[in-house]
């Protein structure tokens, strides 16, 4: 990682680790906080900053590239969720969503509120409770859609008059009305 930063950013690294002890020591910080991911994650990480940033990143900023990408989690950007969740047709719960995490976003919102409001109102509340989402799902929360409950097999006839009065005074002797 350190050498592919020296040779990304040059100017920036030397300066930054202007002499041997300060790269010793800050490979030291960097180990104690990057040890808990896999090298593979971090050199993933490491060419992500590279791609992105035209800056040489912080510690910080490699953890950060380390978590993993919302695409690669199958879940879209937070408008085109927006645009998903406003444009899907009733019942929500029976719509193919690309996420459910764009479902539960939605329902966090309240449906009613995304189809009465302007984007410019909406959108803001509806990408603050998406990004808690996808939060939870890069954290390794799995979501489910609600069950849709089937209608039963069959359809019981109502009751007869006769049959209602028999039941409505088999109710009043259970009860001694």
């Amino acid at each position: 990682m350190f050498a592919e930063f020296e040779l990304v950013y040059h100017n920036q690294y030397n300066k930054a680790f202007s002499n041997p002890e300060k790269l010793s020591y800050a490979k030291k910080i960097w180990f104690s906080n990057l040890r808990h991911i896999s090298p593979e994650r971090i050199i993933a990480a490491t060419h992500r900053a590279i791609r992105e940033s035209e800056f040489l990143p912080t510690v910080k900023g490699i953890l950060k590239y380390c978590e993993p990408d919302l695409r690669e989690l199958g879940l879209p950007d937070s408008h085109s969720a927006y645009m998903e969740a406003c444009r899907a047709p009733q019942p929500k719960a029976e719509y193919t969503w690309s996420h459910p995490a764009v479902y539960h976003a939605g329902r966090a919102c309240d449906w009613f509120f995304l189809a009465g409001s302007t984007e410019h109102t909406a959108y803001p509340v509806f990408k603050r409770h998406y990004e808690d989402i996808c939060q939870r799902v890069i954290n390794g929360e799995t979501l489910s859609l609600p069950a849709q409950i089937a209608l039963p097999e069959t359809i019981s006839k109502p009751l007869s008059p006769d049959e209602q009065r028999q039941r409505m005074q088999q109710l009043r002797d259970e009860l001694d009305i």
